[in-house]
């Protein structure tokens, strides 16, 4: 499938799916559903796989903890 047909199919201009594709650009999570519905998945189908980023979290206190 080519950029313009993703694009075609989610709503969105092919630059802007482009910049997605090559990570120029975040993307919203309204943008994720579009395209996820336009090529039949759920925005869950379309991100399985993607590494999982470890964050800090807060703790007690709003003090931050590893």
């Amino acid at each position: 499938m080519t950029i313009e047909q993703v694009g075609d199919i989610a709503g969105l201009h092919e630059n802007y799916i482009s910049s997605v594709e090559r990570g120029e650009r975040n993307v919203s999570l309204f943008n994720i559903w579009r395209i996820a519905s336009g090529l039949g998945l759920t925005a869950a189908d379309l991100m399985h796989g993607l590494p999982v980023r470890k964050v800090k979290h807060l703790g007690p206190k709003g003090k931050l903890s590893h």
